[in-house]
């Protein structure tokens, strides 16, 4: 029984400690740095164009210099949707802000999330532009039709029309479509040839964005992930360090026939998504400090004189919503990031959902699949306290070896184990639930933490944010008074010192409890509960078995 008291320990100890550690961590504030400075719009030290490889070269003369940019005033679009308020500068058309309307604020619930950013917290933006001679790229001034443009009743797309300067007879049209219910937008360039020679060009997607986390979320060492991220069908999806394209160490595929570049942080997700089978080249780099740029090459068919070419890119800017991102392009919804538990988190996220779309509620989703998780591991854990049960029993027979073997330890083990043996007690067999469910309870500290769908969903009452912690603490509190009903039912440990650790740690855990997500603490409050009704159930039978004189198997 004293290893069994002690492997619990441990094994409570550093799973609890590790996942307070954790939630602190999140709970800290970012570190206060001033915004980035942005001159006329332009982002510090994005200076220069992507450049294709040999097989898809293009000449990329032309660009214009910082000096030249300066001399234009740079004006500002909005765009309003039913899902986004996007502001698109007239520099490059480049998405410099974007309001996401269905999701608040991490800090301030009353206003919305911003994912792209011109440096109020970070510097993130899309961008794209033309890779060929006196062609556009995302420092040339367009012709802006500035002011609001608001999505209207009944109208499914809006279409934002920027014109670049004619460039010895080539005219290039940067064409912006939102759609109502939709965070896909579609971005599009029309190159109308009006010259005397072919023109050929590549076109480039990309992002910029600072190496910050917007949230920083790290479990058991493992931190959600936040930087560039690449599929293609061969080489499947591929994460990007910002410290490994710094260091010259990124590894990723460098072109294929599909797939699509994306920029990953927590909860949601900007992703640059071409369509057909056109052949594409990634790119990831550091462009100055801590700013990175990541996106992708798309070659544009030779545009023979008074013709007329097209090339474009789908953009989706919005929250890892599972349900949604495998039906925009393949493999987007593994962007969702769950660690190094996916293969338990990513089930029992289909689980909950089954379950939400079932109830409406996360919270009652939660406690449903508690119950389910507990229905699972019946047997385990029946066999676990009827073994603990038995040791109840045996309590007065095992005070009564310790004032006999009290001096002589060896002996006492001996004479306990030789007990166990003929009782068929496994002295080790209450770990085995408590071992089961470290798995189960880690992974849904990740789903809590890593579902968009979890972020900001209430329960009842005084939960309204799931993910966060309990603002009144009622949950930790049941939760320690239900461990201490628990330790109530078990066996008194022998050992004086261990009995006063065994108490302690109801008080311990509940303030460790205190800063988890809410979901996570609730989760608990109900296993608590219904493992003190199936070991209270299982000990009165074996009680009553003993009193009784009935032999109990």
């Amino acid at each position: 029984m004293d290893q069994r008291r002690i492997i619990l320990f441990l094994v409570f100890s550093f799973a609890l400690v590790m996942l307070w550690d954790a939630w602190l961590r999140d709970q800290r504030p970012p570190p206060q740095t001033a915004p980035v400075a942005a001159v006329d719009g332009v982002t510090p030290g994005d200076i220069s164009l992507p450049t294709p490889t040999t097989g898809l070269s293009a000449d990329a003369s032309g660009v214009p210099g910082m000096s030249e940019s300066r001399q234009v005033a740079v004006e500002r679009a909005i765009v309003r949707t039913d899902m986004v308020v996007a502001e698109i500068s007239s520099q490059g058309g480049e998405i410099v802000r974007m309001e996401l309307t269905q999701h608040a604020a991490s800090e301030d619930r009353s206003a919305s999330f911003v994912l792209f950013d011109d440096g109020m917290r970070h510097v993130y933006s899309a961008q794209a532009g033309l890779i060929g001679e006196g062609l556009p790229n995302h420092r040339t001034m367009y012709s802006l039709p500035a002011g609001e443009h608001v999505l209207a009743d009944g109208q499914n797309s809006l279409t934002l029309r920027l014109e670049a300067p004619e460039q010895d007879g080539v005219r290039v049209t940067k064409l912006l479509t939102f759609h109502r219910g939709s965070y896909v937008i579609d971005v599009d360039y029309e190159i109308v040839n009006n010259s005397a020679n072919t023109v050929s060009a590549h076109a480039y997607f990309q992002f910029a964005r600072d190496g910050r986390p917007a949230e920083a979320v790290e479990v058991f060492g493992v931190r959600t992930f936040t930087g560039p991220a690449f599929f293609t069908d061969a080489e499947k999806f591929q994460k990007v360090d910002f410290e490994d394209i710094e260091r010259g160490r990124a590894k990723f595929a460098s072109s294929a026939n599909n797939g699509w570049a994306a920029m990953v942080q927590h909860y949601f997700v900007g992703a640059w998504l071409p369509q057909g089978d056109v052949q594409r080249e990634f790119f990831a780099r550091k462009i100055s400090a801590d700013m990175y740029t990541a996106g992708l090459i798309l070659p544009v068919s030779a545009i023979a004189p008074e013709q007329t070419g097209r090339v474009g890119s789908r953009l989706y800017a919005g929250p890892q919503e599972q349900d949604h991102l495998a039906g925009i392009a393949p493999g987007l919804d593994l962007v969702v990031d769950y660690g190094w538990l996916t293969v338990i988190a990513a089930p029992l996220f289909w689980v909950l959902s089954w379950l939400h779309s079932l109830t409406g509620n996360w919270g009652w989703a939660i406690i449903l699949v508690t119950v389910l998780i507990k229905l699972v591991f019946f047997p385990l854990s029946a066999a676990s306290y009827k073994s603990m049960a038995k040791m109840r029993v045996l309590g007065p027979r095992m005070q009564r070896l310790k004032e006999l073997y009290g001096h002589d330890k060896q002996k006492m083990q001996q004479e306990v184990m030789e007990m166990y043996r003929k009782e068929k007690i496994n002295p080790l067999g209450g770990c085995l639930p408590i071992l089961v469910q470290i798995p189960v309870f880690i992974a849904l500290y990740w789903v809590l933490l890593g579902s968009v769908e979890m972020r900001h969903a209430p329960w009842l009452g005084w939960i309204q944010d799931l993910s966060a912690k309990d603002p009144y603490f009622i949950l930790p509190i049941l939760m320690g008074a239900s461990m201490l009903i628990q330790m109530k039912l078990n066996p008194a440990p022998p050992d004086p010192l261990q009995a006063k650790i065994m108490m302690a740690l109801p008080v311990v855990f509940t303030i460790m409890f205190m800063w988890f997500p809410s979901g996570l603490v609730l989760y608990w409050v109900v296993n608590n509960i219904l493992s003190i009704a199936q070991q209270w159930q299982i000990t009165r039978m074996i009680e009553g078995a003993k009193k009784s004189g009935a032999k109990t198997a």
